[in-house]
């Protein structure tokens, strides 16, 4: 058992039969009443996220998460492989349950699956990925670096707002968290 007032940022917990991940938590102490623990989270098993409040000091229990290190390998058929960099042990995982992370994620890359025991509860992406350009609007003269944006279609399908001086071809690097671009590779 874990005190919510020791809630961290990617903490795994498990309440209500559902294991759920720390997204964000702020401690509120209000003038008047007792403090309390508001949170949002992340439902491991179905990938919605909900907002929870907790009192102060209340105890929920901390799911046991194992990271294991699997690369990816290829798409068969609705569903991608995986397989173990250790014992060669090969998986499958329903498109489905990884939907968005498939738009991060090119074959051969290097990932951690996250099991709840032995249940697949999905990947846990890096904070970054490399990705390339395959469309976008070709540069204006006139356009600055440092003025507006314009949409960019990496290779995996996935549209980044990036600056005008960026082309079809460069290596970006993008943010998993939140689809952003972060910079040139």
């Amino acid at each position: 058992m874990i005190s919510v007032n020791d809630f961290k940022t990617g903490l795994t917990i498990e309440v209500d039969g559902a294991i759920w991940r720390v997204i964000d938590f702020q401690h509120v102490k209000p003038g008047k009443g007792a403090a309390f623990v508001r949170s949002k989270l992340k439902n491991l098993r179905t990938g919605g996220v909900q907002e929870k409040t907790f009192r102060a000091g209340e105890k929920v229990a901390k799911a046991q998460i194992d990271n294991r290190k699997m690369q990816y390998l290829y798409e068969s058929g609705g569903s991608r492989v995986f397989m173990d960099l250790e014992t060669y042990e090969q998986i499958e995982l329903p498109d489905e349950q990884i939907k968005d992370e498939l738009k991060y994620m090119l074959e051969n890359m290097e990932l951690n699956i996250i099991m709840f025991g032995s249940e697949i509860l999905g990947v846990d992406l890096p904070n970054t990925v490399m990705l390339e350009v395959t469309a976008t609007d070709p540069n204006i003269k006139g356009d600055t670096s440092s003025g507006g944006s314009k949409p960019a279609t990496m290779e995996t399908g996935l549209v980044v707002n990036v600056p005008f001086f960026v082309n079809e071809g460069d290596r970006l690097i993008v943010n998993t968290a939140d689809g952003t671009y972060v910079s040139r590779a």
